[in-house]
């Protein structure tokens, strides 16, 4: 049986063509039926996110074309997909799985989502009765090292993206940011990144501030917050802890007066400022105010490069811990097939053995004398179980074959025995 993993990713398709090899919940549960009917497949699973689409299998003989499947599937020429698609067969297949679930191979370097995708992946692939066995310890295996990266490498500690790079200097700031209140300006993309961090962080209000207020109250609701039109940005100053600006406005939305009295309004209790926007939102006098922490992209870019260092070398770290992983279940594998040839050999021996305890019972019956009987019955057992490993080792010992005739005296013979010989 083989390890499969095959698919495309932001290292080997655009944006375009990943989109098109998306499966939605329902499409995923649809190609998990149809991956059940390719020939050879015993066991399988489907990881589809925004940067890739992967195939996880286990195989038995050749296997299928992974690339005409996906064709048809999602109804695109062949050719369009196989120039983007991977193949990773065996441990590479089992050290690629280990390093899409720790974050190695992520866009961004140690986002943690793509480990709660993968297990998700498991789960539908469970429910699907896709998961007999091997494929299951496997994602086992898997989720077992990615925890190990988590907590002994430290990869995802540090913020390397601008909207948590500015939530995680606000913490710096606000030891608990469960008693904080935050103001945001803006409803893009950026902005609604920044409100779902907060929201995590579980912030004691959030705020949105926009141009036009229907949208400022979409975001707002998705993050169990509030919208208000910029015109109420003066009220909402006065209560805002955290303000964090991300507008395309082209001249600044906040100026030193309004928030000089927001501060004299707020008794002058400190407030934290990050200004996303190119160019900014927010004027750059604000940051002269006291009890004005105020932090642009690029005090934030420094940060984030700072980061990207820290989780390189995380990075390393998780890399070794792969490798261990690898040697280990290589060993296991290893030892399986051991495992296998004793199974069959302790069969054989059990055939030889109730052969004989056969024969010896019906001399019993027969009013055979039991001492006899029992001493034939070992004398033939012995022989029996004796008899191929003495052509064998004969025809090693007449072929020259010295170490195997070593290795056999390390199998058929205890130490116990040996010492015996010695002695």
């Amino acid at each position: 049986m083989n390890l499969i993993a095959v698919g495309v990713n932001h290292t080997t398709a655009d944006v375009e063509l990943r989109e098109q090899l998306a499966f939605s919940a329902d499409q995923a549960d649809q190609a998990l039926l149809a991956l059940r009917e390719l020939p050879g497949v015993s066991e399988a699973a489907l990881l589809s996110t925004c940067n890739r689409t992967e195939i996880y299998c286990l195989i038995e003989g050749e296997a299928p074309d992974f690339g005409d499947w996906l064709a048809r599937t999602r109804r695109m020429p062949v050719d369009k997909i196989s120039a983007a698609l991977y193949h990773h067969r065996d441990e590479q297949a089992l050290e690629h799985m280990m390093r899409v679930a720790g974050g190695l191979d992520s866009l961004v370097l140690g986002e943690p989502q793509i480990l709660g995708q993968m297990r998700e992946a498991y789960a539908r692939a469970h429910e699907a009765g896709l998961l007999n066995g091997e494929l299951g310890r496997v994602f086992q295996n898997v989720f077992s090292v990615a925890k190990r990266i988590r907590t002994e490498t430290g990869i995802g500690a540090n913020p390397v993206s601008v909207a948590y790079a500015a939530v995680s200097f606000a913490r710096h700031i606000f030891a608990d940011l469960k008693k904080s209140r935050a103001l945001l300006i803006g409803a893009g993309e950026m902005i609604q990144l920044v409100a779902r961090h907060l929201q995590e962080q579980q912030v004691r209000e959030i705020v949105i501030a926009n141009r036009t207020p229907e949208r400022a109250e979409a975001l707002a609701r998705t993050v169990g917050g509030r919208g208000i039109a910029l015109e109420e940005l003066p009220v909402a100053l006065e209560h805002a802890d955290i303000l964090i600006a991300c507008t395309a406005a082209p001249l600044p939305i906040l100026g030193k007066g309004t928030v000089e009295s927001a501060l004299k309004r707020r008794r002058h209790k400190p407030m934290f400022m990050v200004d996303i926007a190119v160019p900014r939102d927010i004027e750059p006098e604000v940051g002269e105010l006291d009890d004005v922490y105020l932090y642009t992209v690029d005090h934030l870019q420094e940060a984030i490069q700072e980061n990207v260092r820290a989780r390189r070398e995380a990075a390393d770290q998780a890399t070794v811990l792969i490798a261990e992983a690898i040697r280990l279940h290589r060993r296991s594998r290893r030892e399986q097939r051991a495992a296998g040839v004793l199974r069959d050999y302790r069969r054989q021996r059990t055939d030889l053995a109730d052969q004989e305890l056969q024969r010896a019972l019906a001399q019993l019956q027969q009013g055979g004398d039991p001492e006899q009987v029992l001493r034939r019955f070992k004398h033939n057992l012995v022989n029996k179980w004796l008899h191929q490993p003495s052509v064998t080792l004969r025809q090693l010992a007449a072929e020259g074959h010295s170490d195997a005739l070593m290795m056999a005296r390390q199998i058929l013979l205890d130490q116990d025995s040996d010492s015996a010989g010695d002695d």
